[in-house]
């Protein structure tokens, strides 16, 4: 059931900084201060930029929290503050923002989470790239490893997705004019992240990512009580319904592989499992490094609402089978293959023994663009 004593969050999106997400997120916040709501700014990010200093005037903006740790002092939200002032609404720049060590929360959206329980109307920003399951894409079409990243269920909670958009060329201009970054930091931009060709590909993400949560909430069933009737009808959805299941090893790189299947999962609004099939006995010299991984793969489903599963077997191709037989698979996708050696590529190729042993089910082989991009030189 919706919780109606749950605050209402409407995130702005852009594709990049200097979009216009923030003076967005103030001209509506001053439209409900004028239409009579208690507004608060509870951490606002100029930049520097005077034309979004100018857009706060007159809205109330409460006083950054001041920590130290280890020798250094840093400001950040003051939840406690936000919280014990209890405003209607309040404004929260950068969502994606990892907070000072020794606060409340890691991250600026689990101190926005606490809000919205204690019934806060929230607005706050955020670009595309920080979205966790583009974190492979945004590194493929940039260069650039984005570090602070945000659950994509963040967003898929929101109650409004407000798309900040305006095209790569005009952005262009306001950097070269300074109304993005400071003088000294305009060439670097220019030459990195900031290239006609990043913008564009961004700005198709971004669009492609609102156009998403629009489908995903039309698809989404209503909520109503549960009744015997509605039980049926659940469980001849589900029986219907796709679920995916991605092969995994525990290793760094099949991070991209699960990225990828989520981003089809979500398409698709089916739920994702995630395998791997653990071999009796380890590598020599690689357990550490195994579990390493294993442990990456663990928090990175927990962020995406994603289940991991790890079974025993020596045997991958009948161990899959088995696994999709008794979840209801309809989709498997694995990463591609190392190239066989020896008598091995005399061997059924697992893509193959995985389609004879589970028929019905689609099986898929997800490309590694970086390592082929890299492979051509730089040209996928």
């Amino acid at each position: 059931m919706i919780d109606a004593g749950r605050g209402h969050l409407k995130v702005f999106l852009g594709m990049a900084a200097g979009v216009g997400k923030t003076v967005r997120m103030l001209d509506d916040g001053r439209a409900e201060l004028e239409g009579g709501r208690d507004v608060v700014v509870g951490l606002l990010e100029t930049h520097g930029r005077t034309d979004t200093a100018d857009r706060a005037v007159g809205l109330e903006i409460l006083p950054r929290r001041r920590i130290t740790y280890r020798g250094s002092t840093f400001e950040d939200l003051d939840l406690p503050a936000v919280l014990a002032r209890a405003p209607e609404l309040c404004l929260v720049d950068e969502l994606a923002h990892t907070n000072a060590p020794g606060l409340e929360h890691a991250k600026r959206h689990e101190d926005v989470r606490q809000m919205l329980d204690a019934g806060i109307d929230v607005l706050s920003t955020m670009n595309v790239q920080h979205l966790e399951s583009l974190n492979d894409k945004i590194a493929e079409l940039s260069g650039v490893r984005v570090r602070e990243t945000v659950p994509d269920s963040v967003l898929a909670q929101a109650d409004e997705i407000v798309l900040v958009d305006v095209t790569p060329e005009a952005l262009l201009e306001r950097l070269r004019a300074g109304k993005v970054y400071p003088e000294a930091r305009i060439d670097a931009a220019l030459n990195n992240f900031f290239r006609i060709e990043n913008l564009n590909a961004l700005r198709e993400t971004a669009l492609r990512q609102v156009a998403e949560s629009v489908e995903a909430r039309r698809a989404a069933p209503e909520e109503r009580p549960s009744r015997d009737g509605d039980n049926v009808g659940a469980g001849m959805a589900q029986a219907v319904g796709e679920r995916l299941l991605a092969l995994v090893e525990p290793r760094p790189e099949a991070q991209r592989l699960v990225r990828r299947a989520w981003r089809s999962a979500q398409r698709l609004s089916a739920p994702l499992d995630l395998l791997w099939v653990a071999p009796s006995a380890a590598p020599s010299g690689q357990e550490v490094e195994a579990l390493r991984a294993l442990q990456a793969l663990r928090q990175l489903a927990s962020v995406l609402g994603a289940t991991l599963l790890v079974e025993p077997g020596d045997d991958v191709a009948q161990t899959v089978a088995r696994v999709a037989h008794e979840r209801g698979i309809t989709y498997i996708l694995l990463g591609a293959s190392r190239p066989a050696r020896g008598l091995a590529r005399l061997r059924e190729p697992l893509p193959l023994r995985i389609m004879r042993l589970a028929p019905g089910v689609d099986v898929r082989i997800v490309a590694d663009r970086a390592r082929l991009r890299a492979r051509n030189g730089g040209h996928a």
